[in-house]
């Protein structure tokens, strides 16, 4: 796998997230091309995953899209293979601990709750100024960008 900068996949993820794809989107599309998926691809793939998980407010798609690139990362090719499970279930509590400790939780109806101006509306909302203004995704897309980065980095070695 060739190497990246870290900074540069966070401020891409930032932008497909300020140009209106959802937080799933915004991070796995930051790194998809490492794993050979097309943008068109990637966007499909994750599309489901926003409002945490189909504007259910279930589990934040950040954190979707931070496993999904784990494991890309660390497969398990054969389900016997309990080596390579162990190893990849504790990259992902890895991953997921290191959202939750910085934001509390990793559902986002409780990350969004925290907000007095958020609605108990799960339709699509559209990406305004006074959207980001009101909602703290753009942060949760930073970070986790930046934790799956970390993570692939640390798997090949180096920035």
């Amino acid at each position: 796998m060739k190497l990246f900068d870290i900074e540069e996949r966070v401020q891409r993820a930032i932008g497909f997230f300020n140009d209106g794809y959802n937080c799933a989107q915004s991070v796995f599309m930051a790194y998809a091309d490492l794993y050979g998926y097309s943008p068109d691809a990637a966007k499909a793939v994750t599309s489901s995953f926003g409002g945490g998980i189909g504007q259910l407010h279930e589990t934040c798609g950040t954190v979707n899209a931070m496993v999904m690139l784990t494991g890309l990362q660390h497969p398990v090719s054969m389900p016997t293979d309990q080596e390579a499970k162990k190893h990849n279930n504790s990259v992902t509590r890895n991953t997921v601990k290191q959202f939750t400790d910085r934001f509390g939780t990793m559902k986002c109806g409780e990350l969004l709750k925290r907000l007095p101006e958020m609605k108990a509306d799960t339709s699509p909302t559209a990406f305004t100024p006074h959207y980001e203004a009101k909602r703290p995704c753009g942060r949760f897309v930073e970070h986790a960008a930046r934790t799956a980065g970390q993570m692939i980095v640390e798997e090949i070695g180096g920035e």
